[in-house]
C-alpha cells in the first residue's frame, strides 16, 4: 500500500538528523547503499507483522557521511512475508494504519522544524 498523503515526499534532511529522528519514532535503517536508504517501522499484531517503510535518496554527499543530504522519495506499508519481503496487496489492519499515520505526522513535524 502506497501512502500518498503523508506530506513527507520531497522533504530533505542530513543523515545524522534523519537517523536520530527516525530512531526516536521507532524506525530503523533496514537497507542502505551508497545512494539510498530505507527506514522501517515494525508494527505487530498477534499473528502478523507489518512494516511502514520510507525510502530516501541521497541528494548531496555520500550516505556513510553524517552530513549527506537525503530526500524522502516514497512511503508505503506492507505485511511481512516469508522468507523476507513485504506483501503490498494485503489489507492493513486499522490499528496499524492509525499507528503509521501518527508516526508519519510526528516525523513530518520533526523534519519541518
Amino acid at each position: 500500500m502506497i501512502i500518498e498523503n503523508s506530506g513527507l515526499i520531497g522533504l530533505e534532511s542530513d543523515l545524522a538528523y534523519l537517523d536520530e529522528a527516525m530512531e526516536k519514532l521507532g524506525f530503523f535503517r533496514g537497507q542502505w547503499e551508497y545512494y539510498r536508504a530505507t527506514y522501517d517501522l515494525k508494527l505487530e499484531t498477534g499473528s502478523e507483522d507489518y512494516y511502514l517503510r520510507i525510502n530516501t535518496r541521497v541528494k548531496e554527499g555520500k550516505l556513510e557521511k553524517p552530513d549527506a543530504i537525503l530526500a524522502i522519495e516514497a512511503v508505503y506499508m506492507g505485511r511481512a512475508s516469508f522468507p523476507h519481503g513485504l506483501d503490498y496487496e494485503t489489507p492493513i489492519p486499522q490499528a496499524q494504519l492509525n499507528t503509521a499515520t501518527q508516526r508519519l505526522h510526528q516525523l513530518k513535524e520533526a523534519l519541518s522544524a
